[in-house]
């Protein structure tokens, strides 16, 4: 038997990481992406936080990960109540051991496509269109179609395994579970990344640092009524701010499910930013160029990660979407791409198909993913004041105790330690 190949639908960080993955267990791989070309690791874009398990597992990918100035560190998990009368803020819940790194996701999704290895080909600008799995078990058992969006002909891709990382609103997983919906959470967040290159000294920033005097180290959550506002600093004179605001869900074109806002929509955030923030807050929104808006989905858990007799897996927002308070999503993607690679690795050349290693991996990734999107859920109902557990009311950061605001810290995340995965060496 040749070489065995992956086919992977999706170049975004999901995608990347498990070509690095798959490639790691000796496999090839071949990553199908509608985007013209990589990341350039600016832009608007958006922020993220990689715990340590993350940290570790990029590091095995990516040449000097963790040991440059591509991340800055998040040792601070603080809850804040704001006062949206006074401004005044007080704490709710402090963790000084939070261990985590913030990124920009550019910034990472470009060092992942720099350090691919030459087993791995992108084939940039081809849309994914379908797939076919042949009856019995011969090599290449995958065959994927693909248009090229730049010509407009057809082409087709064969492989051992599918991996569908197309995100949340995958079409590979509707062909599997087609009346599986995504949840809207009842809120949007408005995003966007200030980049105050040589601004350091100026009031903006000034001001923000003395409002925030822990940034660079910290992850800020500031908790009004029954709203919430997260910021923390990125690498290379960038700040990363996301306000969640409750409302019906809009209603969405395309596949994407972020929104460009127009200039109306952007006026009516930033006043009502004026209300409900600090002062010096609310200026470093109406200072930042081109917010856009995130429309939050998740799904209840999936009941299966693989299919096909071992042809087809799920990975990264197709395989659990989640709303984004538990800082899961990219962490899960790459907890996935380790795990399935981990399991391939172990593959004997007499299995004729990947199911076993299939197995293993929906085994070590399905209740672990299961049990951080529905707390991710949990948490981040409780920090918009919705109701949680059949409660009538919601959280109130404006009357909470010290003991109530302990569920507000990032640690109660089932697996928030690390997750049980597949090592080169050993079992799950």
């Amino acid at each position: 038997m040749g070489k065995r190949v992956a086919v992977v639908v999706g170049g975004s960080v999901a995608g990347l990481a498990c070509a690095h993955a798959v490639a790691g267990a000796g496999w090839d791989a071949v990553v199908l992406e509608k985007a013209a070309a990589a990341a350039a690791g600016g832009g608007t874009g958006a922020g993220l936080g990689l715990d340590a398990q993350s940290m570790e597992t990029l590091a095995r990918w990516i040449p000097g990960w963790g040991l440059d100035a591509a991340t800055l560190p998040l040792a601070v998990d603080l809850n804040r109540a704001t006062d949206s009368e006074t401004k005044a803020a007080r704490t709710l819940a402090r963790d000084e051991d939070f261990n985590f790194r913030a990124a920009h996701w550019g910034d990472l999704h470009r060092r992942l496509h720099d350090a691919l290895p030459a087993s791995v080909a992108v084939l940039w600008g081809h849309q994914f269109l379908s797939f076919e799995v042949s009856d019995g078990d011969g090599e290449r058992g995958v065959v994927a179609t693909a248009r090229v969006l730049r010509t407009g002909e057809t082409v087709q891709v064969t492989g051992d395994l599918l991996v569908a990382a197309d995100g949340c609103m995958s079409s590979i997983r509707r062909r599997f579970l087609p009346d599986l919906k995504l949840r809207y959470a009842g809120y949007c967040a408005w995003r966007g990344v200030f980049d105050f290159t040589r601004k350091e000294s100026s009031d903006t920033v000034a001001g923000i640092r003395r409002a925030y005097p822990e940034l660079g180290r910290c992850l800020y959550f500031d908790l009004a009524y029954k709203t919430h506002a997260v910021l923390y600093e990125l690498p290379r004179s960038r700040l990363n701010w996301l306000w969640y605001i409750n409302g019906p869900e809009p209603e969405l074109t395309g596949s994407s499910v972020t929104m460009e806002a127009s200039d109306a929509m952007v006026a009516r955030m930033r006043d009502e930013a004026e209300r409900v923030w600090c002062p010096e807050l609310a200026r470093l929104v109406r200072e930042t160029a081109r917010p856009f808006v995130n429309v939050i989905y998740d799904a209840d858990p999936l009941p299966r990660l693989s299919w096909v007799a071992g042809r087809v897996a799920l990975v990264g927002d197709a395989a659990h979407p989640t709303t984004p308070h538990g800082l899961r999503s990219t962490n899960m993607s790459v907890a996935d791409a380790r795990a399935l690679g981990g399991c391939l690795a172990r593959l004997e050349d007499s299995e004729p198909t990947p199911a076993r290693a299939l197995a293993e991996y929906e085994a070590a990734r399905l209740p672990v993913a299961a049990a951080q999107v529905l707390h991710a859920r949990r948490l981040g109902r409780l920090k918009q004041g919705l109701p949680v557990d059949g409660e009538t009311e919601g959280f109130d950061a404006r009357t909470a105790t010290a003991e109530e605001a302990l569920q507000l810290r990032q640690r109660s995340m089932p697996f928030f330690g690390g997750a049980p995965t597949a090592d080169d060496h050993g079992g799950l």
